[in-house]
């Protein structure tokens, strides 16, 4: 009866771990084509063949095409499928933790290098789409808000080290963060102008520290 349960208890994990790897499976399949085609250009059945599971492995999992999206953009901010939020993982604490505004803001720089990195061509993706999805919209005015209030921790650590410039308050320093890693301006500097992650990285750094400290 012991031998029995073992053996239950692990094929339930190895179970586990492939449902896991067939849902991030199918979601490397949506965001390439979603980049290359749109997210009205993509079916559930062309994500299907990409991804070579049946269509109905995606319905099962995901219900619908916009929670592939909604998927793929979470996994994109944290880099894994991890259910851990953003300001808690390594980076952000990085960040929070440091006491030097220099320093403070070339860790942050080079944190959310990364994370539009990944990220950015997959707003953009919910941004065209959030034009005829109703709820797309709602999620991308979410994803803003959210955004905005990761920002403002930042802001409102520079903020208590006393180094921001003389007549800038916390919520417009949050403002100015908030903008300048926007991912449709990060995807203008790389994609558009051909900038290199580690110059859009020097450039950040050197930006905020001139437009926030004093």
């Amino acid at each position: 009866m012991v031998r029995n349960l073992t053996k239950r208890k692990y094929d339930s994990s190895r179970r586990q771990a492939q449902a896991r790897q067939t849902k991030l499976q199918i979601a490397e399949a949506a965001r390439v084509l979603f980049i290359e085609r749109g997210y009205a250009g993509t079916s559930m059945e062309s994500i299907a063949e990409r991804a070579v599971v049946a269509t109905e492995t995606i319905y099962a999992i995901f219900q619908n095409k916009r929670n592939v999206l909604s998927f793929l953009f979470d996994i994109s901010i944290g880099g894994d499928d991890e259910s851990i939020h953003l300001l808690d993982r390594p980076g952000p604490q990085e960040v929070l933790k440091e006491t030097d505004p220099q320093r403070l803001l070339t860790l942050f720089a080079n944190d959310i290098t990364q994370i539009l990195h990944r990220a950015a061509p997959v707003f953009e993706v919910l941004r065209i789409a959030a034009k005829t999805e109703a709820e797309i919209s709602e999620l991308v005015q979410r994803l803003l808000r959210e955004r905005m209030a990761n920002m403002t921790m930042v802001a409102k650590h520079l903020a208590a080290t006393s180094s921001l410039r003389e007549g800038l308050d916390r919520a417009r320093a949050a403002e100015l963060i908030w903008s300048m890693t926007s991912p449709e301006l990060y995807l203008l500097l790389t994609r558009d102008l051909r900038w290199t992650d580690e110059q859009y990285t020097d450039w950040l750094k050197d930006t905020l520290a001139r437009l926030l400290l004093s």
